[in-house]
Formats: C-alpha cells, structure tokens, sequence
C-alpha cells in the first residue's frame, strides 16, 4: 500500500482557502499512486483552539464534499483535520473519506490540559483498513503516549498514523517517541505535520516516516510544504517539495 502524509501551512481560520490547498496535495498524492494521504491536526482551520467553537462542523458539511468526490474519481482515501461538534462539546477531528463509502470521523481521545477549555475527548478509537491493512490514527499529544499505541496493536493495528501540530520541543520529543513505538510494536509510524504559526507556538513540520523497525526513511525540512509517500510492502519511499 502506498500510503501519504501532507505536510502543509494552513490559513488560519480559512476553511475555504484550506480546501482548495488541501485538493491540490491529494491530486498530487494520487499522481504519486497513494491510496490514501493524510493531513495534519485540524488542517483545514489551523491549530487555533480559540476559534474552534466557531468553526467547528459535522462529518456530512456540504463544504467537505470535494472531498468524497476527489476520494470517488481518485480512488483514494482522505483524512482532513477539522473541529467538530458532539453532544458534548467541540472535538478535535479528522474526518475521512473513502471511495464510494461513507465518511467516518475519529476525534482525539486523550487531550493535553491546554486544551481542556476549548475541547471535549473523543471515546472511540477508529480504524481505518485500506487494502487488507489497519491504519491506527493518532491525533497529537495522545500519538505520544504509550496506552494509545499499545490499545493501537491490540485492536490490530499494522500502520500508526500520527496527525500532529507540533513546535520544536514536541517533535524533538516525537523524534525520540515514535521510533520506540515503531520497534516495540512492530509497526511502520507516519508523522503528518504543519508548518507555520499555530495558536501561541509556531509548528516547525519534520512530517517523517519511520519503518516497523524504527528506521527513519523519510522526512521533510522544516520550512517548506510537501508530501511523502510510502510503501508499506517495500518500504521504500517518494518525496516532493512543493
């Protein structure tokens, strides 16, 4: 399987905007032979917890369904961050989408406490399966802690998918994280991360992809957007800079 990550830089607050950059990441993506590509934590708004309650939406909002039609006439599955809401709250989510399918979402499970005021917890963990293979996502803070990636393999989980906003302190912290999970579980580990301001910190990207023995294979810089690609049977990956 030809799985992508999209390291990018979003507008922040321009849903609009941020579809129109999204689709271009997705028909490069599908240039590139991915069956799926995959975006940052809340990367059609920006990590901006203050405006979430504002911009927070469901699943089925009309604007997405660009999204379900890329996924249709690319044959490819899509995974968009984006605040949504529940019944009890505003929830940090990625929705995704798959060809002629339903659209499923997954919001963030374990929040760190600076998010405790503007966001809800999710309570289900989502597994995505694409080409017989099961795609544990993570969003963020918990994509750091080992519970989430052990309840990951437990449910049968084979690729560890890490949708992150994360400054400098917390990809160094991820550098070291990420590879453990990948060797202690057997499992390749995709890092999707943004670029540019974000709330109070700045996001400094390094979107990387690890092997299921811990083997870094695959990074981008720090400055610029751009798209990985890999191949989970040979390991092997493409890389561009947009």
């Amino acid at each position: 399987m030809n799985i992508g990550i999209a390291q990018i830089k979003p507008s922040k607050g321009d849903i609009s905007s941020n579809i129109e950059r999204h689709i271009k990441f997705i028909e490069l993506a599908s240039s590139l032979q991915a069956t799926s590509v995959f975006f940052p934590e809340l990367s059609l708004t920006g990590y901006e917890p203050e405006l979430a309650r504002d911009l927070a939406t469901y699943q089925d909002d009309h604007r997405l369904d660009t999204f379900q039609q890329a996924s249709n006439s690319k044959n490819i599955t899509i995974g968009v961050g984006i605040p949504t809401k529940s019944d009890n709250g505003i929830q940090i989510s990625m929705v995704v989408f798959r060809p002629h399918q339903g659209r499923l979402t997954y919001s963030k499970q374990q929040l760190h406490e600076d998010e405790f005021p503007y966001f809800e917890k999710g309570n289900e963990q989502l597994i995505i399966e694409i080409e017989n293979q099961k795609i544990i996502p993570a969003i963020c803070y918990e994509s750091l802690q080992t519970p989430h990636a052990e309840k990951a393999t437990q449910l049968g989980g084979e690729i560890y998918l890490a949708s992150v906003a994360k400054s400098q302190n917390g990809v160094e912290k991820g550098f070291k994280h990420y590879p453990q999970v990948a060797k202690k579980y057997a499992m390749p580990v995709l890092m999707a991360n943004c670029i540019g301001e974000c709330d109070n910190f700045v996001s400094v990207g390094f979107s990387t992809v690890w092997t299921k023995e811990g083997k870094l294979v695959g990074q981008l810089d720090n400055e610029n957007e751009g798209i990985i690609i890999f191949n989970t049977k040979t390991e092997k990956i493409i890389k561009q800079i947009l």
